[in-house]
Parts: C-alpha cells; structure tokens; sequence
C-alpha cells in the first residue's frame, strides 16, 4: 500500500500507463542501479518460489486427480513421472501465451480469481464455523451460487455499481448457504455435538 501512495504522489504530473509497474519504476528512478538491481531480484524470487509451487501443485492435481483418478487407475509410478513433467511443460506454455499478452493484467486476472475463490469458499467456511445449522447440500449450493455471481457480476457491461465482485459474491453464496441449509434436512445428532464440543 505505502509503495501505491508513493508511486500517486511520485508520479502525479505524468501517471504510469501501467499501474502494476510502480514499484519497478520507482525503484529504477529512487535508487542507485545496484541497489534497484538487488530490490528487483528480490521481487524475482519472490515471483519464482510462488510459480514454482504454483506448477507442482497443478501438474500434481492433473497426475493424480485426473490421469489416475479418472482416466488409469493402475498407472504406475514411471507412467505418472511423465504426465507429470508433460502437466508442467503444458502449464508453463499457457502460463507463456497468457504473459505475451500486452494487454493482459496479471493483478486484475488474480483479483478475479480470488475473488472467486473468497465468493465460492468463504461463506462455506464462515457458516460452517459459526452456525451449527448448516447443511452439506447448503454448503455446495452456496459454493456454487457466489462463485458464478463472481463471474455474472465481472461480466455485467456498466454495472450500476462499481463494486469489486467479492461482495456481491460473498453476500450472495452466504445468502443462498443459509437458505439452502434451512430447507434443508437438519444435520444430525452427531454433527451437532461434535460442533456444540468444538
């Protein structure tokens, strides 16, 4: 946040064209080019340790979840090591055409995301810890309902409100995650108890 009211002020008279470059601007402009050099390889491997989870994660969603759960059960250990290393080459090439977009914003396409994921999952998460009352069917219905309100609410042309998507997401998923669950059988005895000992 400190370095976005900087980078306001810094650059009041002539606004970045890209907002997401002010810090690599600033520190070309406020240090000397070893200083600004050591600032950007730090951002770097900050960038690299969370690409690199980010590729093991989905090549190992990909070999697991889908080649062996859906597709070879009886895959063995060789066979996976491959799909594996073919799941990383093929991520880091969409990964690729998604970046030589001049176009794309990386923190608007991760706003979005998250926004999803906070829609889809938080309510679910927020009910689930507060509310002895909800239900699994509540929970997927929620789930489903604030994460596609994310993805109406981005795609509405000139919406009434400007309003980041999270919110009316979150309130809707909420919304729904308690009507649902009230309609809903009760959950049982032991589900209760295990909440009221909790």
């Amino acid at each position: 946040l400190l370095t976005g009211f900087v980078a306001i002020g810094f650059f009041a008279d002539q606004p970045l064209t890209n907002p997401e470059t002010a810090f690599i601007v600033l520190t070309q402009v406020l240090f000397n080019p070893w200083v600004a050099g050591v600032l950007l390889a730090a951002v770097l491997a900050a960038i690299m340790s969370t690409v690199d989870s980010q590729l093991l994660v989905c090549s190992s969603a990909i070999t697991e979840d889908v080649y062996r759960g859906l597709l070879r059960r009886q895959a063995k250990d060789a066979e996976l090591v491959w799909i594996s290393r073919g799941a990383v080459v093929a991520i880091a090439l969409v990964a690729l055409l998604i970046a030589l977009d001049p176009m794309s914003r990386v923190l608007e396409l991760v706003a979005y995301a998250w926004a999803g994921f906070g829609a889809g999952f938080g309510p679910a998460v927020v009910l689930s810890v507060l509310w002895r009352g909800t239900t699994r069917n509540g929970t997927l219905v929620g789930m489903l309902a604030g994460a596609a309100a994310v993805v109406i609410w981005k795609n509405l042309e000139g919406s009434i409100f400007e309003v980041y998507e999270i919110l009316p997401g979150f309130l809707i998923g909420l919304a729904v995650n308690a009507a649902v669950s009230l309609l809903d059988n009760p959950p049982g005895r032991e589900i209760t108890e295990e909440f009221d000992r909790i």
